[in-house]
């Protein structure tokens, strides 16, 4: 999956935050109300609203009006977006300290020979 690296950076700017993944964490389990979602944290409603709202804008959840409930639920292709992202990286570090490693080991039996 090819994401804008503009959506990747506004993904992990939500996921910065304590507090929008600690409600990422709660939308996992199930789809909820943006006032379900308040009352679980130490946070009034319209400071939950903002957190909503940017991991609305990142692509992480999608929110369904429906009268005067909002109803927040994950969108799971963002999350394998960055998750793609953080593989790929590991994938080619893992490489790169593997082939370091070997390098090292190598040099250091030519050494011991000498």
């Amino acid at each position: 999956m090819v994401m804008e690296a503009t959506q990747l950076d506004a993904i992990f700017a939500a996921l910065a935050d304590p507090t929008r993944r600690r409600i990422i964490e709660r939308l996992a389990r199930r789809p909820l109300t943006v006032g379900e979602i308040a009352d679980e944290f130490s946070i009034s409603q319209p400071g939950i609203s903002k957190h909503v709202r940017v991991l609305e804008q990142s692509g992480l959840l999608k929110r369904q009006v429906d009268g005067r409930f909002h109803r927040c639920t994950l969108t799971p292709r963002s999350i394998e977006a960055a998750s793609a992202w953080i593989e790929k990286q590991r994938a080619f570090w893992t490489a790169t300290l593997d082939r370091l490693d070997t390098y090292l080991k190598d040099s250091s039996k030519r050494k011991k020979r000498k």
